[in-house]
């Protein structure tokens, strides 16, 4: 395997993001590579400096000669040569090559402008960026507004520093009291007060002291909600009611009103505090939609638009050391720009074939969404199912139904007595639209599910219901009962 053809495969492979991080690193490499968008600007000063001096009367051809143009390589106008198609094959050094007139080929291609907005009304950059409160700086915000002595803050700060994202304590008390050198019981009587801060049930070392701390918050800890809270949580879990009144000798009327006042408890209090950002995806591919056809577009917004500038060109004429270098470089300059182009294309070729595949989808939405395998589309394409699967592995495509994964569109087949086969995505919909249909105080059981699909002719098993339930994160039936 040629280094062309891995890197290739690499490139194939990666998500978007590690594209453009990818080839920022390599344009930091590689001094022949360069950013057309991010030197527009560069390129347009120094044309309006050419444009000053002609109008003070300069040489005109002068300025011209000596102006440095610059190429950028698009598909269209990559040389294909059988030259260079020998080298790839032989892996022989091409120094024979000719650079110069390659590059003179290349050099009517102006670079993209950048773009700057001149609306006064936005924001300036400075103002818009942010950084979420963490627990830790909200908790030490608090501490600071408390009075603390010099020993309590030290131990605090321990505590303080050792909760988990959710706000628990799980950390041993006794080895945070021996690491700030003070008593277990002035530890005990820190933590106690570190447990009143917002919000309510942090730092505690139980889901049960997390529950009960806010409990006594609200004054709800009546011997009804203690006993359930201590007690009681895998029955309230369950609903089991009845269970929970015989224990604790209490009617089941006072057993759900105290259920209400626990179930409005947060179990995981640090979670509104988390420092996790969102994730935001940028499609690889468009599909749009103009009257009855449809027309897949590769998006290359925010992607480097890569060119190779003809200033290296004068070091050819250099020694043999800096020419070879320089040859070196083109050639690797040359190689990613095609296999980005060859990336591009490969993911186009398989959503037009995922789309031939899945036209009802489009039209119509996930329930109409048809089985579907690798091995149909890398034959529809004539490529091998290898490549198939790394283009459609973290690559985006923007639908009319929406922003997919490629992946989502590949499906196994569920039966139907009266036609085609469903995909497995398209009855995970109709479980999920028939719980959502269900009444709150007598939801459906798996088996149940199964009966009502067999009606709309699916034959699918009652563990498979109760498989694709858990991967929608759909409680079980006894789970879903209200009661109250």
């Amino acid at each position: 395997m040629t280094p062309q053809l891995q890197q290739a495969i690499k490139l194939l492979q990666l998500s978007r993001m590690e594209l453009v991080d990818m080839v920022r690193d390599e344009m930091l490499e590689n001094p022949i590579l360069e950013d057309s968008v991010e030197s527009g600007s560069e390129q347009a000063n120094a044309a309006e400096a050419s444009a000053e001096v002609d109008s003070n009367g300069a040489d005109i051809g002068h300025v011209g000669e000596t102006e440095t143009p610059v190429v950028e390589i698009r598909e269209d106008k990559i040389d294909t040569t059988s030259e260079v198609k020998a080298d790839t094959a032989t892996g022989e050094a091409v120094n024979d090559f000719d650079w110069e007139g390659y590059l003179d080929n290349q050099a009517s291609v102006a670079p993209m402008p950048s773009y700057k907005s001149n609306n006064e009304d936005l924001p300036s950059l400075e103002s818009t960026l942010t950084r979420g409160t963490s627990l830790f700086d909200h908790l030490e915000w608090q501490l600071k507004l408390s009075h603390f002595t010099l020993e309590e803050d030290g131990i605090a700060m321990l505590i303080i520093g050792n909760l988990t994202p959710d706000g628990y304590l799980e950390e041993p008390l006794a080895d945070l009291a021996e690491e700030a050198t003070v008593s277990l019981e002035l530890a005990e009587s820190v933590l106690t007060r570190v447990q009143e801060f917002d919000p309510v049930g942090v730092a505690a070392r139980s889901l049960e002291e997390c529950l009960m701390i806010q409990a006594r918050h609200v004054g709800a800890d009546d011997d009804v909600v203690v006993g359930i809270i201590q007690k009681h949580l895998a029955n309230l879990e369950k609903k089991n009611y009845q269970a929970i009144a015989k224990d604790l000798g209490q009617p089941v009327e006072e057993i759900y009103e105290a259920a209400k006042v626990v179930k409005g408890f947060d179990p995981k209090p640090g979670r509104q505090y988390t420092s996790e950002e969102p994730t935001y995806i940028t499609p690889d591919v468009y599909v749009h939609k103009i009257g009855d056809k449809y027309f897949v577009v590769a998006n290359d917004d925010g992607l480097p638009k890569l060119k190779i500038s003809d200033f290296y060109r004068t070091a050819l004429a250099g020694g043999p050391k800096a020419r070879e270098y320089i040859q070196e470089k083109l050639r690797s300059a040359q190689w990613l720009i095609r296999s980005i182009q060859q990336r591009q294309r490969t993911i186009g070729r398989v959503t037009e074939s995922i789309l031939k595949f899945q036209r009802e989808f489009f039209d119509k939405g996930t329930a109409h969404l048809k089985p579907l395998i690798l091995r149909d589309v890398a034959e529809d394409i004539g490529m091998h199912e290898s490549t198939v699967s790394r283009v459609t592995t973290n690559k985006y495509v923007h639908t009319p139904q929406g922003i997919y994964e490629l992946k989502y569109f590949f499906n196994s087949g569920i039966s139907r007595t009266d036609g085609d086969d469903l995909a497995s995505e398209a009855v995970k919909l109709k479980i999920k639209q028939i719980i959502g249909s269900e009444s709150p105080k007598s939801p459906h059981s798996d088996q149940r599910i199964v009966e009502l699909l067999k009606d709309q002719n699916i034959e699918i098993a009652r563990r498979t219901v109760a498989k694709y339930r858990e991967q929608l994160r759909i409680l079980s039936s006894s789970k879903r009962r209200e009661v109250y």
